[in-house]
């Protein structure tokens, strides 16, 4: 058995713990002459089971404030997920439900061009205000057109990864804007090789670089002429996607708010400060990222990492 012993040493009280044996000694006969007494010291071989101790009870606690940390976690991603499924409903309720009135005031500006004189029409104010009521009325069918698109993001969330081919996409979208890269006499140079693939939703891959592509032809600057460079290249278990521009570029700032909902930067061109924001979530959705680099009046460079 072990005994504490409390021993002074250097002027101090310090408990030690000894184990202590008795043996009988006896003689040729077998008569005990006398008893023999082992004593082992054992006190570090106690501290050391005493801090283990210790250190189990520590990482009870631990474990007990980890467990309960996780279901508050979990309680609060509950409610994150029960928030999102709320506003993917609002947005796509107010979406839906907009649609009716915004047709209504279309066709009364219509019907007021049929039915108002023409000396009245030609009235300086009168056509200006006819003007604004139509641009008006055009934009709010591309915001609620947009709106439209967010509420189709949580199914764009459980979209089915599948190979996909980057270059067929990439040439694809090119023809596609193909118009628009001629209008804005653009040159668009393309480094992907046929075989690359990634593993993703492909309407979500297209979407994505549809969106970068016509942002870049969008965005471009005047006093030069208009530059796109797509690449791809493997790293790792990812595949990288660069979409890289000479255009009017962002400031530090202009980045931070880049991938916010309805953030536009650029006044002189149409938009709803959507794309962005979509394209993000796309991504995202799907394992991806996607981060800019970007100096004004230089050009701005998106890169894109897609699982491979």
């Amino acid at each position: 058995m072990l005994i504490p012993v409390a021993r002074a040493e250097d002027g101090e009280l310090e408990e030690r713990y000894f184990s202590i044996v008795y043996q009988a000694r006896r003689d040729a006969q077998g008569r005990i002459t006398g008893i023999l007494n082992f004593t082992v010291e054992f006190t570090e071989q106690v501290r050391a089971r005493q801090q283990v101790e210790a250190l189990n009870q520590k990482l009870v606690a631990i474990n007990e404030e980890m467990l309960a940390t996780n279901e508050q976690l979990h309680a609060s991603n509950t409610q994150l997920t029960r928030t999102n499924v709320d506003l993917d409903t609002f947005v796509y309720t107010a979406s839906h439900d907009l649609k009716a009135p915004i047709t209504n005031i279309e066709s009364i500006t219509l019907a007021l061009r049929d039915t108002l004189p023409a000396a009245v029409q030609q009235d300086a104010l009168i056509a200006h205000l006819l003007d604004l009521l139509a641009q008006t009325t055009t934009r709010f069918q591309l915001t609620i057109g947009q709106l439209t698109d967010l509420s189709k993001l949580q199914l764009a969330h459980a979209g089915p990864a599948e190979p996909v081919h980057l270059a067929a996409v990439v040439e694809a979208v090119r023809l596609d804007l193909a118009p628009a890269i001629t209008a804005a006499h653009a040159q668009l140079l393309v480094a992907v090789a046929p075989d690359l693939v990634v593993s993703f939703s492909p309407a979500n891959v297209r979407s994505a670089v549809y969106n970068l592509l016509s942002n870049a032809l969008k965005y471009r600057a005047f006093d030069r002429p208009a530059q796109v460079w797509v690449r791809a290249f493997p790293a790792g278990s990812r595949v990288v996607l660069e979409v890289q521009d000479n255009g009017l570029g962002m400031s530090q700032v202009q980045q931070r708010q880049l991938f916010g909902l309805f953030q536009r930067l650029h006044t002189h061109v149409e938009g709803t400060g959507v794309g962005l924001y979509i394209t993000k979530r796309l991504v995202e959705n799907g394992g991806g990222t996607i981060t800019v680099q970007s100096q004004v009046d230089a050009g701005t460079t998106f890169t894109l990492t897609f699982p491979a």
